[in-house]
């Protein structure tokens, strides 16, 4: 996937500045239960798609954190955030929205964040919808659009026509910086 070394040196960033880091994934049971209608009759046909337990759901070479672990699907099919990191997490997201029957809101509340940092896989449908639910949700958001697949000009501009900053993985890891005084490689 050609934005894994981006999105690595973003997570690279925010983890030498202990800066919070949430994985947002996706599980289907094996039944598809909890599947999305677009795919639900392909798993129940047998099809695994990012089954819990499988090499598929887990988080992809290259943003791995360096400490081992193992993602519990149970916790976080039930809604639960996984600690992988000092200050990283993984959670469940049942549809495209990150927001979507999901704690995220409450967790991000919670810690008192009113920024979100967008990087990822296929901007036409995940990220972007994530982007906007945080928009409605009134965080400020950023997309980092070098390090988010299936970026297209027309959806640049819906981005920013609804307040999101479009930055590039060097003006996010600038920022992180500054922010932080801190070094970024």
């Amino acid at each position: 996937m050609e934005v894994v070394p981006q999105i690595s040196r973003l997570l690279s960033a925010y983890r030498r500045a202990k800066l919070p880091i949430i994985h947002v994934i996706r599980l289907y049971e094996k039944d598809g239960s909890n599947a999305d209608i677009c795919r639900k009759e392909i798993i129940e046909s047998g099809k695994q798609i990012v089954a819990p337990g499988t090499k598929g759901a887990d988080l992809v070479d290259g943003i791995k954190p360096e400490a081992d672990y193992l993602l519990d699907s149970t916790s976080l099919l039930s809604g639960g955030f996984q600690q992988i990191g000092p200050c990283e997490w993984v959670m469940y997201k049942p549809r495209w929205g990150a927001f979507y029957r999901t704690g995220l809101e409450v967790f991000l509340r919670n810690s008192e964040l009113d920024t979100i940092v967008f990087s990822g896989c296929n901007f036409p449908n995940c990220p972007r919808t994530s982007m906007y639910q945080g928009s409605e949700r009134d965080f400020k958001v950023v997309m980092v659009s070098d390090a988010m697949s299936g970026v297209y000009e027309k959806g640049l501009s819906e981005m920013q026509n609804i307040g999101v900053s479009v930055k590039s993985t060097e003006e996010v890891c600038e920022n992180v910086e500054q922010l932080t005084g801190g070094g970024v490689e």
